[in-house]
């Protein structure tokens, strides 16, 4: 049986009807993002729970084989070179867990987001195009499609009906901007609606990407 990843909730009511499962970046862990549900416009939204949780540490050989949480390695800068495919797939398996356990609590697929920075982003991609079920959306956060020659044969049916979210710094220095154009081409042409916006920063969040999450949110859980 897989386990559960140790995760962070935060709920906005008693009983919630939406779940969001947020993954962080390589070597941060799930805390990283709990601040910003403080900052989010959840006005007139669903209660909902929030999950935070922690990958797995492993040696990330860009770094010289230190051990740090990470979803999977990252073996050269380029990002598509060398993909750690064998990683992916089983943080995917993490991943699905932490959606069936939404599921068991009583949330249906439907009403379930998946959201990602950075190399949580790319797991957010690896699992929720590939999902069996609509889910409520994907929420992309300066990050790019992994594996993205293998998405079209593995890839569901029904996942080009959820919606997806992705945005970007044009200055990024760890994921270039044209990595995460090429994917949202890749999405369109396989009949994917992505919303896009690109931002004055780096790899990084800022405050009108903060403003258009929320917005976005609100479209997605009406």
């Amino acid at each position: 049986m897989t386990h559960v990843l140790e995760s962070i909730e935060v709920t906005t009511s008693d009983n919630p009807e939406v779940s969001i499962i947020w993954m962080h970046g390589l070597g941060a862990d799930g805390n990283d993002f709990v601040p910003l549900v403080d900052e989010l416009d959840l006005g007139g939204l669903p209660g909902i729970r929030f999950i935070f949780p922690h990958a797995n540490t492993m040696p990330v050989t860009i770094n010289g084989g230190y051990v740090m949480r990470a979803w999977y390695d990252i073996i050269h800068t380029d990002l598509g070179r060398q993909e750690d495919e064998k990683g992916l797939r089983e943080s995917q398996i993490l991943v699905e867990a932490l959606i069936a356990r939404e599921k068991a609590r009583g949330i249906p697929a439907s009403r379930i987001i998946l959201a990602g920075f950075s190399q949580g982003c790319a797991m957010t991609l690896q699992t929720g195009l590939r999902h069996p079920e609509r889910l409520a959306g994907l929420m992309c956060l300066s990050g790019y499609v992994p594996l993205a020659d293998k998405v079209a044969a593995e890839r569901s049916a029904v996942s080009t009906q959820t919606p997806i979210f992705m945005v970007h710094g044009r200055m990024d220095p760890v994921i270039p901007v044209g990595r995460a154009t090429a994917s949202r081409d890749l999405l369109q042409s396989l009949g994917y609606q992505v919303e896009w916006h690109e931002y004055y920063m780096q790899h990084s969040l800022c405050q009108e990407e903060v403003e258009h999450i929320s917005r976005w949110l609100k479209h997605v859980l009406a």
